[in-house]
């Protein structure tokens, strides 16, 4: 069966996420991306499942706006963004460090938007 191109686009975000867990630079889960929060060393981009808790939603969007850190709700649940990244159970949210590899989820979460909007 041919994936279309909104399915490539997601294939591509998970992908450039994947690589992102195989260089080290993802931080995983709530609690520790809200500890990365508040490190010197903040995170340049964290990235939110679609399937999270209003709580939770809130949690991370303000605390992502006090620390001025970019914030996306993914359209992916948590049981596949942890399926991409090769963990069990489902994830509500990644952090990413490495500037270089968060352009590179970024232009892929853009071109995701981009497809999803000519769909």
């Amino acid at each position: 069966m041919p994936m279309n191109q909104t399915d490539a686009a997601r294939q591509k975000l998970l992908s450039g996420l994947g690589l992102c867990a195989k260089a080290g630079a993802l931080i995983y889960g709530t609690p520790m991306v809200c500890e990365a929060l508040r490190d010197k060393r903040k995170p340049c981009l964290v990235l939110e499942a679609s399937d999270t808790s209003d709580s939770t939603h809130k949690k991370i969007s303000d605390k992502c706006n006090f620390y001025q850190v970019q914030h996306v709700r993914l359209p992916v649940t948590g049981e596949d963004l942890a399926a991409a990244l090769g963990k069990r159970s489902t994830l509500a949210a990644v952090a990413v460090r490495d500037e270089n590899l968060c352009r590179v989820v970024t232009a892929a979460f853009i071109a995701l938007g981009e497809q999803t909007e000519q769909s």
